[in-house]
Parts: structure tokens; sequence; C-alpha cells
């Protein structure tokens, strides 16, 4: 029998189930950065056996997942609402383990064993576009049944663990791919050791699978498909008998409106959730760490800036998404996120500047340390946290598709336009992305509604407003 005050054990172990997806998610994206090279060798893509495409294929092979990304969270609002938020879950663990496998081995069905040719080559960036589709779904799904399943009070705090778990992913997966190419011969590497990079993927993707048959569905999914005996059940389990069957009465209030039509509450809480996930990627996140390598050897790290740099941001990122994790629900979403844009704005202008100064040093250092920290305790974690509680329930899958959809897009367009605009101009380049973090507070301040403490259910009447 449920307490009345719920069981935060129970909560908390949901919790834990479903972030492993988002280290699936960290870990599947951050996995090829071991492999590029060996990817290189193992399919002959030198301009010997493909020309002036070679570089272009390399290229494509390294980004093949982002493709999946796109699909994966483009479909993922159709997925959460035929099979549920756990359901989807458990395809997203299906994408990654057969990817896993498949990239591992991309010759397994129809090719012999050390086949490098371009079919072999078509096959691998297939698993590897499944594995895309799997981090797509879950990148959508994860913080959406977090945010379902949480109380009001602490839904932040829990939300904000996903992201921590996406950085430990990416952390964990640098020092597997370390550990399996340490001390062996280059040739190795570039005959098996990638396999097994990517290999080391299927065991927690198949932990993750396996756990989520432990782990309920949403109450708020439970309920919108009429299942309201089994939600009140998994509502008292969290919230207490008492509460429970109040939350229950301000879903099912909610459950009847408008259930097909996204733009059923207008078209500016669309707007916004797109915007949320715009903003975190044309501040330049992914970007300013491309520079970063440069800026460490110019320090003295030399060949070893790689492994620094991953060290020192690695710890950044963790130092500073837990702050995040316990001040979010406490001063709440917005005020962490415009201190976040003007701390990103310090780091990027100054960023801009020193490069135009031909700075490269200790300073440089400390202002790209400063950018990462504004953006790890603010953007990074509490825009998945607003994505997945701004839309109101009847909308939320397809809302939150759209808006993780369009967050791949522009981390793609980012990316690729990145290169251009800094052989364009370097100090131009980060000064944009500071006036983009600078226009990222403006929004926050003027557009975007504070959610601390609110139920799921009263964001109904904050967009009816």
């Amino acid at each position: 029998m449920s307490s009345d005050k719920g069981s935060k054990s129970y909560i908390f172990g949901i919790t834990l189930v479903a972030t492993i997806g988002g280290l699936l998610f960290g870990y599947d994206t951050a996995v090829i950065s071991g492999a590029v090279d060996s990817l290189k060798t193992f399919f002959h893509l030198n301009e010997t056996t493909f020309g002036d495409t070679a570089s272009f294929l390399h290229g494509a092979t390294v980004s093949s997942a982002l493709l999946g990304c796109i699909i994966g969270s483009a479909v993922s609002g159709v997925f959460a609402s035929k099979l549920g938020r756990r359901n989807t879950l458990f395809v997203a663990a299906l994408m990654f383990f057969l990817s896993a496998i498949g990239a591992a081995f991309p010759e397994i069905l129809f090719f012999e064993k050390g086949d490098g040719s371009l079919s072999v080559l078509i096959a691998f960036n297939i698993y590897r576009i499944i594995g895309g589709i799997g981090v797509g779904l879950a990148s959508a799904i994860c913080p959406m049944y977090i945010a379902e399943i949480a109380p009001a009070d602490i839904r932040g705090k829990l939300v904000s663990w996903n992201q921590f778990a996406i950085i430990f992913g990416m952390l964990v997966v640098y020092f597997v791919n370390y550990f399996i190419a340490y001390g062996q011969p280059q040739a190795w590497i570039d005959e098996t050791g990638w396999r097994y990079m990517f290999l080391s993927n299927a065991a927690p993707a198949a932990l993750f699978g396996v756990l989520l048959l432990f782990v309920p569905e949403t109450p708020r999914h439970l309920a919108l498909v009429g299942k309201e005996e089994k939600a009140l059940h998994i509502l008292s389990k969290i919230n207490g008998i008492s509460k429970a069957a109040q939350i229950l009465a301000e879903i099912k209030e909610t459950a009847h409106e408008k259930i097909e039509k996204v733009l059923a509450y207008g078209w500016k809480v669309l707007v916004v959730g797109i915007l949320l996930s715009v903003f975190q990627q044309v501040v330049g996140i992914n970007v300013v760490l491309y520079y970063a390598p440069t800026i460490f050897k110019g320090l003295g790290f030399g060949n070893d800036a790689a492994m620094w740099q991953t060290v020192i941001m690695g710890f950044v990122n963790i130092v500073f998404t837990l702050v995040a994790i316990f001040t979010v629900d406490k001063f709440g979403r917005k005020p962490l996120l415009i201190i976040g844009s003007i701390g990103m704005a310090v780091g990027m202008f100054a960023i801009g500047t020193l490069a135009y100064l031909d700075i490269i040093g200790i300073s440089t250092l400390i202002f790209i340390v400063i950018y990462t920290a504004s953006f790890m305790m603010s953007w990074g974690p509490i825009c998945w946290v607003m994505i997945s509680e701004i839309f109101p329930n009847t909308i939320r899958g397809k809302a939150v598709a759209i808006a993780v959809a369009a967050q791949w897009i522009t981390n793609f367009l980012v990316s690729a336009t990145f290169p251009s605009l800094s052989a364009f101009n370097i100090t131009f380049t980060y000064c944009l992305y500071g006036v983009m973090s600078v226009l990222s507070a403006l929004f926050v301040w003027k557009m975007v509604p504070e959610t601390k403490g609110k139920t799921l259910e009263e964001m109904v009447k904050v967009w009816k407003k």
C-alpha cells in the first residue's frame, strides 16, 4: 500500500533507469571519436581509391548518425502517442543494441569478415543511422518520461539528471576507447580495435532494455489512453494517496481538450519550445570545443591536447551540471537560463577579442571554461527540462518531437557552417555566438514562462492566458 507521502526511492529508481537512455545518447554520439582514423584506414577512404570524394565519404561516415538523430526525434511524437513513453524507450534501446552489433561487424550478414568495400561502408553507415534514430528517440522521450513521472517540486532536478547522464556517457566512452587502444599497435586498432569501441555500447543498451521491463508507463499517458486505475496506482506510489487523486483529476480535466491538434493552444507555445532548442545550439557550444585543442596545444600540452581537453572539459561539464541539478528547483528555470546566457556572452566576446589580438594562452582557457561552465549550469540541462514540461499533456508528444528535431537540425547547421565562418573571420564567428547568447537571454526574459513548482496540468492555464 502506498504511503500518503509517496516513495522517494521509487521515483529515484525510475529516474535512474530513464537516465540510462541519456547515458546511451552521450555514449553513442561520442563513440565515433576514437575510431575516426581507423575507419578511414579500414574502408580505404583515400584519394587513391575514391579520388576527390574520399574526404566527403569520410565526413559523411563520421556524421551519419546525425541523420538518424533527426529522423528519430521527428518520429518520437508518433511513437510516444501510439506506443507510450516507456515502450518508445524500449524501441530506442533496441536501436542502440542493433547499432552496436552492426557497426562493430558491418559484414555480419552479407559479406566476408574484413571486407572494407564500399558496400560494407554503406552497411556500416546504415547501422550508425539506426543508432542515431535511437539517440533521437532517447533525446526526446527520456526527459519527457521523467517529467511526466516526477512530482512538480523536484521535476527540474530529476530531468536535469538526464543531461548529467549524457555528458557522463560521453566521458565514459572516451576512457573506454582509450583503454581499448592503449598499448596496442595501430594496425590492430585499424583492423579490430575500432570494432570493440562500437561493440562496447551493446552492454549498456541491453541493460537499459531489461530494466525498462521493471518501470511503469507514465501516469499522464495512461490517463490519456483511458487507463485511469493504473495511472492512479502509479501516482499514489509517487505522490501519496490523497495527492494522487487530485493530480489524476487535473490530468482528466485536460485530457479531453483537442487531443490531435498540435496548435490547440496557439502558436506561441510551439514557437517557444522550438526557440529554446534553437538557442541551445546557436550559442555555439558544439563549435567552441573544436577550437579548444588549438588552445591547449598553445598552452604547451602538445600531442596530448585532446586528452587534456576531454579531462578539463569533462570536469567542468560535470561540476556545473550538478550546480544546475541542485539549484533549478530553488532558483527557477528563467533566472538560471538568463545568468547562463550572460556568462556565455562574456566568454564568447572575450574569446573573440583574444583571437583578434592573436593571444592564445591561459586567459583564453579561462574564458572557454567560463563559457562552458555557464552553458552547463543553464542551457545544457535546463533546456531539456523546459522542453519536457512547458507543453500541455495532450500535445506534449508531438510538440516535443518538433522541438527536438529542430534542435538536431540546428546542431547540424551550426556545426556545418563553423569551418567556413572561422575561415572568413574567427573573431566575427565567436562574437556572432556572443550576440546569440545575448539574444537568448532576451528571449527567455520576454517569452518563456517560469515553470518552477507548477504541475504539468497547470501549464494548460499558463498557455490559455
